[in-house]
Parts: C-alpha cells; structure tokens; sequence
C-alpha cells in the first residue's frame, strides 16, 4: 500500500519527468547527449511508473541534496494526511510541532479517537461549534487512566464531561468497542453493575462458532475471575443462553440446552486447568473426559465431546 501512494496518473508522470530533464540541462547538460553530428541533444524523458519522490522533491526544490525527511507541507495534503494517520497520539503531537496544520488536523484526531474508543454517546450528538477532536482524545485518556484506577469514578468523568450517557446500554457499547481498560477494573466494575454486564452480553455474536473458540471469545471481553464463586458462575449462565440464541440450528440439531451448555462450559474449564497446569502430572485422557462429561450431559453425543476434548488439547485454554 505504501508503494501506492507515490504512483501518480501516467500524464503527470510524464509531465514531471519532463520538468526533470530540463532542470538537469539547465544544471549543466545533465540531460543530453551527443548525436551523430557531434553536437548536443537533449535526452528523451524516459516513462516510468512510481517516479521516486526523492528526485521528484530535488527537481522541485531546485536540485539541492536532502538528508532529512521529506517536508509534508510539499506534498499534497490528502498525501500528506494519509502519511501522518499511522502516527498514535504522543507522534502525532510531536509531528504537529513542525507541521502545525497537518498535525492538528480534525479527520486525523477524529480517526485517534474512534480507533482507540470505538463507541462513545458523543460522536452521535450534534458537536458543538469550536468542537475539537484532540481535546476529546486528551479527555478520553483521562477517563480510561482515572477507570483503571476507580472505576466509579472513571464513568463518572465520563459522563460529567458528556462523553457518555448514563445508559447501560451506551455503558457497555462504550466498554466492548475499548481496549484501554483495565480488565481487573473492568471485572469490578461489571460485578457491581449486572445490568451493564446483561447488555455487554448481548453484543456478543457467537453464530456458527464452535463452542470453545465461542467461549474464547466471550473470555476476551468479559475476563474470567481466578476463582469460582457467584460472578463466574453468573458469566457461565448468561454466555450458556446467549450461545443458544445465537445458535438454534445447532441447538436443535444436537439436542443442546443452556442448562447442557453451562455444564459442557464447566467441563471445558476444567479440562483447560487439567491440561496446561505445570503441577498435574498425570493428564485427563480423551476417553476420561469423554465419559466424565457424558455423565452431566446425557444428551451430547461422544462424537461432539470428542471435538471440544482436540480444541482445547491443540489450542489451549479457553480463559487464558
């Protein structure tokens, strides 16, 4: 891709390469050659694609060597934007200190903030005139530092500053599209407020997944506490029902239920715990598992628990 942005139109390539050669015959014949009459012609620009920036800014800038960067304000400024949007927040402060205005660049610290905190009730609310996107982002940065040291007090900056609505359903869009909480803040937080950890569940889309990648991927949001008690349990319930929601097709197919889910989800577990603890020695055979789960899930065939025994024997632990 980055090969790409340096292409231009074909006409325009031949435009600046021509503009090339005559900056080097006005340097001293640079581009001529002699002819067969022994007298100087001037070399044909030759075609090419992708002409390299580095000449093009010599021609431009008169033929002086250039051992520094490439000054963006030369460049086009789609060009020049599209170059400074790889930069995270603490580069792109320092490069808006020698390019002001395509460092403080709105699109650029609009796209800071909806990459790093992907729903906020802010960005669907008519802004405000002089509304500024990298004041949002200093703003955002500071609730998410202030959450992962009080969580309480985190959404309550939040909401103070009207990045968010007091919704349990804009609070959990807020938390699932955010990779900058703390999870053990996060964990606290969603142990206190159910409400906020039913709708965090339902954004939740396992369709078609097999059930310990499905689990996985529910442990990633939403972290397992490291030991079992009520709030582990609660989480087992509510990822079992919304698993069936997602799947009835194969819940009708394989005779599953929430209570038979919950039940294979313990099992799974266990088995994760059995297999990567350094302490077990002697491992949980497949055929052990097969009729140890068997015993709670009548309903399940060997076959299915067979399969959920090789995922988390070559994948590893579902809440790891």
């Amino acid at each position: 891709m980055g090969q790409g942005l340096w292409r231009l139109p074909p006409r325009q390539q031949q435009q600046l390469q021509e503009e090339l050669a005559d900056r080097l015959v006005d340097q001293g014949g640079g581009g001529q050659e002699q002819g067969r009459d022994g007298g100087l012609q001037k070399r044909a620009p030759q075609h090419c694609y992708g002409p390299d920036i580095y000449h093009l800014l010599r021609t431009r800038i008169g033929g002086k060597e250039q051992h520094s960067f490439i000054d963006l304000e030369m460049l086009p400024p789609e060009l020049g934007i599209t170059i400074l949007s790889y930069l995270n927040a603490t580069d792109l402060c320092l490069a808006g200190c020698v390019w002001q205005e395509l460092g403080n660049d709105e699109y650029l610290w609009q796209g800071l903030c909806k990459s790093t905190w992907g729903h906020c009730s802010i960005y669907n609310r008519r802004l405000p005139a002089g509304f500024s996107y990298r004041r949002l982002y200093l703003k955002l940065d500071e609730g998410s530092l202030t959450f992962n040291a009080n969580p309480q007090e985190g959404i309550n900056y939040f909401m103070s500053n009207g990045i968010l609505m007091d919704h349990p359903t804009e609070l959990a869009k807020f938390i699932f599209y955010t990779r900058r909480l703390n999870w053990k803040m996060l964990r606290i937080y969603l142990d206190e407020r159910r409400d906020v950890l039913d709708e965090l569940v339902t954004l939740h889309n396992f369709s078609n997944q097999f059930l310990p990648n499905a689990l996985r991927d529910f442990f990633r949001h939403i972290h397992a506490p490291e030991e079992r008690g009520e709030y582990l349990e609660t989480l087992i319930t509510k990822f079992s029902h919304r698993f069936c929601t997602c799947n009835p097709d194969l819940v009708r197919e394989l005779g599953l239920s929430p209570d038979a889910v919950y039940v294979l989800c313990y099992s799974l577990i266990l088995l994760s715990i059995d297999l990567s603890s350094p302490h077990v020695k002697n491992k949980m055979s497949k055929r052990e598992f097969i009729r140890n789960t068997r015993r709670a899930a009548h309903n399940v065939s060997d076959d299915f628990v067979g399969h959920l025994y090789d995922n988390i024997y070559l994948i590893g632990h579902v809440a790891a």
